[in-house]
Order: structure tokens, then C-alpha cells, then sequence
């Protein structure tokens, strides 16, 4: 029976090695590269469209998978923040969501599960608001991370160079760490939270957002700051200005909803040239 990336996770937390966490990325990533080879941004990269079946993932959600050039369409956490700014999805907006994605794995929970989806979650995102990279994760895997979510698209890597350092650092692990789960460093009181808050977490909508302000980095000592936005109230009042210009459109999808299965297998990795994409 498939099941999704998000379910797998937070079912098998407890057993996972941070050797499993990154082959599991590595496999995603390879068929990642080849959406953007075929010159197709997937634009709704999430853990509910990413499949296991038969000991391969899949990228599903094909529906909404078009060229650069067309509307946005997504899961406003795996959204990058230059298309909450009205930019168009590139193959760098993809490597945003791969960020968010990378996160996930390695935290077992949902992006931003503690806030609504909402405008107030849109406007943090585009100040530079990022979860927080969980205690015991590898140096190398959180610093590749924070470069997929960086506010300049130009400073993400691309799929070439993310697969190859991923691939870097799983051999490392392979070769160094012991057969036992990482689970020490996981929370599980947050595991029994992951949709305490947002019932409709895995949800993708389109977004037409207009007026948001440039994005930008954060430094770590100013993300407290941004967490309490909403509790300052001049910047409350400018959340009330910015929202009379925004426009948007949601289209809530069924979770069963039928998907086109992109039949991406990620075997035969170590012999994959990995496209460049930007």
C-alpha cells in the first residue's frame, strides 16, 4: 500500500537513523532533478505528494506540475518567499520546498505547525521566519537546509549540487554512524501535536498574494522577534493595511483527490547525472 512522506515519518520516528533521514532525501532529490530536467517546476512539493511504494518514492501531484512560466499554485509552509511575493516558481523555489522538506524529515514534524495558515504565517515567512533546526541534527545537513530556504533564490543551490552534497554526507554516515535511531533527539510530545493547530496542514491552495514586502534573512537572535509579531500591536495595524491589498484565491483540494503518478524511481543513483537547474 503506498504511503506518504509525512505519514512515514512520523510513524517510524522512533526507528529512524539520520543514515535512513538522508537516504530518504537523496531518493527524493534524484527524482526531483528529473522534473527539472524535463524543464518542469513541480511548484507543490510537500510531504502528503511524496509517495513510497514498493520501496521507492514517487513525486505525485502532477495535476498542478506545469512549466516555469505558469501560476503559482501550493502549500503556503513549502512556498518560497519570493512567490508569496508575487515572483513566479522556478526550479529555485523548488529547492525551498526540498529545504522544508529536508527539515521535516529531521524533526518528524509538520513546518510551522503551531501557526495558522494564514496571512500573519505569509508575512513572517517573507521576513525571514524559519523553523527552528532541531538539536543533534548534522552540521552539514542543517547548513545545506538553510541555504535551500534562503531569501535569495540566486544563493539556493541547485539540484545538481544539493543531490551531490546530500550524497556526500549519506556516504559519511554509512560509513561512521551506528545501527541505532536518533530518536533522542526528537521531542514526541510535538509528534502528538503535528495537527493540533491546522486542520487543513496538508492542504494546497492556490495563492495570489500582492503587497507583501521584499524577503529577507533573519539573524537566529531576531526569530524570537518575529514569533511574537502578532503580539505587537503597531505591526497588528500593519497586518490590518497589508491585508486590504491582498488577493486571494483557495482552492481546497480533497486528500483523496486522484493524482498523476510521475513514475520518478530513484534507483541506480550512484549512475544518475543529476541536471543543473537554477
Amino acid at each position: 500500500m503506498d504511503e506518504n512522506l509525512k505519514n512515514y515519518v512520523s510513524k517510524n520516528h522512533n526507528i529512524l537513523t539520520w543514515n535512513k533521514k538522508i537516504s530518504i532525501m537523496c531518493d527524493i532529490v534524484i527524482s526531483i532533478s528529473r522534473i527539472h530536467v524535463a524543464n518542469i517546476v513541480h511548484k507543490n512539493l510537500h510531504s502528503r505528494n511524496i509517495l513510497l511504494s514498493s520501496g521507492q518514492w514517487y513525486i505525485c501531484d502532477f495535476e498542478f506540475s506545469r512549466p516555469a512560466n505558469k501560476p503559482l499554485y501550493g502549500n503556503l509552509p513549502y512556498v518560497a518567499p519570493e512567490v508569496i511575493n508575487g515572483k513566479e516558481f522556478t526550479f529555485a523555489s523548488d529547492i525551498y520546498s526540498i529545504g522544508m522538506l529536508m527539515w521535516e524529515i529531521s524533526s518528524a514534524q509538520l513546518p510551522f505547525n503551531d501557526y495558522e495558515y494564514d496571512y500573519d504565517l505569509a508575512i513572517k515567512i517573507v521576513n525571514g521566519m524559519r523553523p527552528n533546526i532541531i538539536p543533534g541534527t548534522p552540521l552539514e545537513y542543517s547548513k545545506l537546509i538553510e541555504q535551500c530556504w534562503d531569501a535569495d533564490p540566486l544563493k539556493r543551490p541547485n539540484i545538481n549540487t544539493l543531490g551531490k552534497e546530500l550524497m556526500k554526507i549519506r556516504k559519511s554516515y554509512y560509513q561512521e554512524e551506528p545501527n541505532q535511531s536518533d530518536n533522542n533527539s526528537i521531542n514526541s510530545d510535538n509528534l502528538d501535536n503535528l495537527n493540533s493547530k491546522n486542520h487543513d496542514a496538508s492542504t494546497s491552495k492556490v495563492h495570489y498574494f500582492e503587497g507583501t514586502p521584499e524577503p529577507k534573512n533573519v539573524t537566529e537572535e531576531k526569530q524570537e522577534d518575529i514569533n511574537n509579531i502578532s503580539s505587537n500591536s503597531s505591526i497588528n495595524q500593519e497586518m490590518n493595511a497589508f491585508q486590504q491589498h491582498i488577493k486571494k484565491i483557495q482552492i481546497d483540494l480533497d486528500d483523496e483527490e486522484k493524482y498523476k503518478n510521475a513514475n520518478l524511481h530513484s534507483e541506480d543513483q550512484d549512475n544518475l547525472e543529476i541536471p543543473d537547474g537554477k
